[in-house]
């Protein structure tokens, strides 16, 4: 397995985000397939760097290849790669995974006794089965106890491509990609395949 590229990290979100799926997150003896992943860029209204840098999303505006981890509705963290240039504020959100080792480590991470595809369907399921919480933001891949990397499993030709989930704005963009037929995909708007 090698470190997924500093060079496509450094790409605009919505072509790094497609590539994305079927790399493998690790996070000490956790590893996992991501499955599912979202695209947000400076531009979209969706998207915490919309309105500029702040303390909270300035990992956004750093360099490619960084976590960015936010807390949200009071409950969840959820992690995303930074992308693109610095200072353009981008990432790609995680949204799911198919544990592949450490399941029993994220199962208790999750409070489960199952290590089914309840582990990290889900954005905030994935971040409670890694450990990832605000002390992960800013780490960098590669370093700092976590990475992606490709085992050789390509990205799928004509992945899932759907609006994204849990949003106000920005609606219509159809910047959510998932790897066709996986169990581990989140629940989610109606989907076609094909970009």
């Amino acid at each position: 397995m090698r470190s997924v590229p500093k060079r496509l990290l450094a790409g605009q979100a919505p072509q790094v985000a497609p590539q994305l799926l079927n790399k493998v997150l690790v996070v000490g003896a956790c590893r996992a397939r991501i499955v599912e992943v979202e695209a947000y860029t400076a531009d979209d209204p969706a998207s915490h760097s919309f309105r500029g840098p702040t303390a909270r999303n300035a990992v956004m505006f750093g360099r490619a290849g960084r976590l960015y981890v936010y807390f949200t509705y009071g409950m969840h963290h959820c992690a995303n790669v930074v992308t693109g240039p610095a200072g353009d504020g981008q990432a790609v959100l995680l949204r799911a995974a198919a544990p592949m080792a450490g399941l029993d480590l994220m199962a208790q991470r999750r409070g489960r006794t199952s290590t089914g595809v309840e582990l990290a369907n889900g954005p905030g399921k994935l971040c409670q089965a890694f450990g990832l919480d605000r002390a992960w933001d800013g780490a960098t891949l590669g370093r700092d106890g976590v990475a992606l990397v490709d085992d050789g499993v390509p990205p799928p030709v004509d992945p899932v491509v759907t609006t994204r989930v849990g949003i106000r704005h920005g609606v219509e963009r159809e910047w959510r990609w998932c790897v066709p037929g996986d169990a581990h995909v989140s629940r989610g708007r109606p989907s076609r395949t094909g970009t």
